[in-house]
């Protein structure tokens, strides 16, 4: 099949599945067959009149498709994260762990540690036997500048600009209330400094290395997760209080508490990060366009 639209394609198999309630459909799509565009990712997404999801992982073979296949030599796997809206991202924290459960399920790859191929390199992962999923996240950047704001409605915060493969805008805040419905994006500045779009996480303080926050995801909007963000959260917060890994040569692990559940996020002296969490499928079935 070349292609997927509305109007020629029927019963193409699916699977939905979430990490801490951030939701994505999934693909299988092994051999590179399919064409996914933004349309049918969109309209797979939707959640009246499609399956409805944060997003759509395909899963295809590193070799078999272009975006991957500089990277085969390092991973059978390829993910192919496409947000709601069918716009393209480099990288999900929630979808990996979910991708890396399927795998292990379907019977493609062993339970334990294996290479996962994203747009924002290797990542590699851990499915362990207790349910949970552990997934090194890379290493964060900090690219500044500073003086980046937020702003919902009449307030206004400043921002730590984060990098985990994708970007993110870190707002500390009173209440998490705060941040509004999110069904919009929230107004970052300079907009210069973001030129592909953002995602924007509102943080609180729960306690001792405890955080809870909020995220609107670019191309999704509100999430109930977000998986690279919380990675982006425990960072800033490690940085605003004065922890940083690399100087003190010991470990720092943040809880960081979503609408949709809880991850730990670990920041090692060499930069890695890794986070922990659940995944699960809860469907199968196919769908018709």
């Amino acid at each position: 099949m070349g292609g997927v639209s509305a109007s020629t394609t029927s019963g193409l198999p699916f699977l939905k599945g979430h990490g801490t309630q951030n939701d994505f459909v999934i693909i299988p799509d092994l051999d590179g067959a399919l064409d996914l565009g933004p349309e049918a990712v969109a309209r797979l997404c939707d959640r009246r009149a499609g399956i409805g999801a944060d997003g759509v992982l395909r899963v295809v073979r590193a070799a078999a498709d272009p975006a991957s296949a500089g990277l085969a030599d390092q991973a059978e796997w390829f993910m192919d994260y496409r947000n709601a809206d069918g716009s393209i991202a480099e990288m999900c924290g929630n979808g990996v762990r979910v991708f890396a459960r399927y795998l292990v399920e379907a019977g493609l790859a062993k339970a334990g540690a294996f290479p996962v191929a994203t747009r924002a390199g290797i990542r590699q992962v851990t499915v362990r036997d207790d349910g949970l999923v552990t997934v090194d996240m890379g290493r964060a950047v900090l690219p500044g500048p500073d003086g980046i704001t937020v702003t919902v409605g009449e307030h206004h915060w400043p921002a730590v600009n984060v990098n985990m493969g994708n970007p993110h805008a870190v707002a500390f805040v009173a209440d998490l209330a705060d941040a509004g419905r999110l069904f919009d994006a929230p107004e970052v500045a300079p907009a210069t400094a973001y030129p592909d779009g953002v995602n924007v996480e509102f943080v609180v303080d729960r306690g001792p290395r405890h955080v809870a926050m909020r995220v609107h995801e670019r191309g999704s909007g509100e999430t109930r997760s977000c998986g690279t963000g919380t990675c982006a959260v425990a960072v800033a917060t490690a940085r605003r209080d004065g922890l940083d890994p690399a100087v003190t040569g010991e470990a720092v692990t943040h809880t960081v508490d979503v609408p949709g559940g809880r991850v730990t996020i670990t920041e090692h002296p060499d930069g890695r990060i890794e986070m922990t969490g659940p995944a699960e499928i809860v469907a199968t079935g196919t769908v018709n366009f």
